[in-house]
């Protein structure tokens, strides 16, 4: 597999990989709006210790919904689409990093949590989040 990659040109693996990271995130932030609101669907979230969001876990889902349309765009930007840009070209790459970071962590959180739901709906979203940010970093330092 990874040798079939290596043989695309970086602009597509860019490009594809942040698309698919851009679907998965807009779900993500949709899912993060939905308990903002107070939608009852915190046992797929939190370590699904309750099933309506408190307040504080409503204010941390809207906080969590900007900074994930922000990566969307950035990541949907690194991958060459014709996007605003949201933050200054040199960010691009660290904001980058932060995402896959910030990815990561969420993928061991989401494999270990205790919320059965939460482990079956976002340890695989989480996980194809940052193989597909992280491709898309990747594949676009290649590309420059």
């Amino acid at each position: 597999m990874i040798g079939v990659m290596r043989q695309l040109p970086p602009r597509l693996i860019a490009r594809y990989s942040s698309g698919l990271a851009a679907v998965l995130l807009t779900g993500l932030v949709g899912f993060q709006i939905a308990l903002a609101v107070g939608a009852p669907w915190g046992r797929a979230a939190y370590g699904g210790a309750t099933e309506r969001p408190t307040a504080r876990m409503r204010v941390s889902s809207a906080v969590a919904s900007v900074i994930w349309a922000l990566i969307a765009v950035v990541t949907l930007n690194r991958g060459g689409h014709r996007v605003p840009s949201v933050v200054p070209g040199r960010a691009v790459p660290v904001v980058m990093w932060i995402a896959v970071g910030l990815l990561a962590v969420g993928s061991v959180l989401n494999v270990i949590t205790p919320s059965r739901l939460e482990r079956m709906i976002w340890a695989p979203v989480t996980l194809v989040l940052l193989v597909s940010t992280t491709a898309t970093e990747l594949a676009a330092r290649r590309r420059h």
